[in-house]
């Protein structure tokens, strides 16, 4: 090949090298990327429960739902239950569980704990007679297929995190059967309401039962329908950690960190309360004090009131307005915190 002129030759070499270059550069190509750790939880509390191993969304990220988040929840009193770490395990395993236990043993405080310490969004439903399919399946509103809205139950199959319904036990029998597909094997929820629509459960969604136990003492309450009680495979039974004259000394140190009262004080309104759950559980009272309701009552002592005075306004008052219930208390209380205080 002939060149007219030297710097044609020049330009045309130039190119040729540019090209092998290029092609040197495709066939050897590296592909960098940087895989940036996503923690499960942002808790200050998450070190504390043995949980590191049981990641509930590995690889995902829920921080478009940040603000679903529970943020700052107080650690959980356990006394070697180890509530957390069993809550936790069970939806990892089984991705469902029950908790069962008397009201005032923090069953809701402890499923927004493990929402915070494993970084997922939560979904509540308060279950009563009034809770109708249409709560959590969701409605049109207003004319057109457009203006369905959907119901919580479908959101959180949609988009995951836990599902949490309170006082599972009070549903009516036509809510809770539509859960049935769900919680068993096939995962899913038909839309009947909506063209048959079938809505897959999200691969990290978490669903958690919460109840009192069956009696006539929690007007409403019901056994629990016997197919869904199979597609639950744990079951948590929860108590206080105070009961009679056993007396938990974490919950005493709860009790002063909160409310910064002496020790002796702190001592005796536990023993109060221990004693008050005792006669709950045997069915001689309505109700049981929880850690909160004694907060309260140590709050107003710690403000200058008496503990008889401060009792009256708090746990007295909070157990029954019926008379006669009040004196039983009153009586717990006065032979603990003598009437010459």
């Amino acid at each position: 090949m002939s060149y007219g002129h030297q710097g044609q030759k020049e330009e045309y070499e130039s190119s040729r090298i540019e090209e092998v270059s290029s092609l040197r550069r495709d066939k050897f190509k590296v592909t960098v990327s940087l895989n940036k750790g996503r923690p499960m939880s942002k808790s200050p509390l998450y070190e504390k429960y043995e949980i590191q191993r049981y990641d509930l969304h590995p690889n995902y990220s829920f921080s478009h739902l940040e603000d679903m988040i529970p943020k700052n929840t107080p650690e959980y009193i356990d006394s070697g239950q180890h509530y957390v770490e069993r809550i936790v395990r069970a939806l990892y395993y089984f991705k469902q569980c029950s908790l069962i236990g008397p009201s005032g043993t923090g069953k809701t405080h402890i499923v927004y704990l493990v929402a915070e310490l494993c970084g997922l969004p939560i979904w509540e439903v308060n279950c009563g007679l009034q809770t109708s399919s249409y709560d959590l399946i969701g409605r049109f509103i207003g004319l057109g297929k457009e203006n369905w809205v959907d119901g919580l139950l479908t959101q959180w199959l949609r988009v995951g995190g836990i599902m949490y319904l309170d006082e599972a036990n009070m549903m009516k029998q036509d809510v809770a059967t539509r859960l049935n597909p769900v919680l068993d094997t096939r995962g899913h929820l038909v839309l009947n309401e909506k063209d048959n629509e079938v809505i897959e459960r999200h691969k990290y969604g978490y669903l958690v039962l919460s109840m009192n136990p069956y009696s006539a003492e929690f007007a409403g309450t019901k056994p629990l329908n016997a197919a869904m009680r199979r597609r639950m495979a744990v079951w948590i039974n929860f108590d206080f950690p105070s009961i009679g004259e056993k007396i938990s000394p974490l919950e005493v140190q709860m009790l002063k960190k909160r409310t910064r009262i002496d020790d002796d004080t702190a001592y005796k309104i536990l023993q109060a309360g221990a004693e008050l759950r005792r006669q709950y559980k045997a069915g001689d009272l309505p109700y049981g004090p929880s850690l909160g309701d004694l907060i309260n009552w140590a709050t107003l002592i710690r403000d200058g009131n008496t503990p008889n005075n401060a009792a009256e306004e708090t746990i007295i008052a909070l157990t029954s307005d019926n008379a006669e219930v009040q004196d039983d208390v009153r009586r717990v209380v006065e032979s603990i915190f003598t009437k010459t205080q």
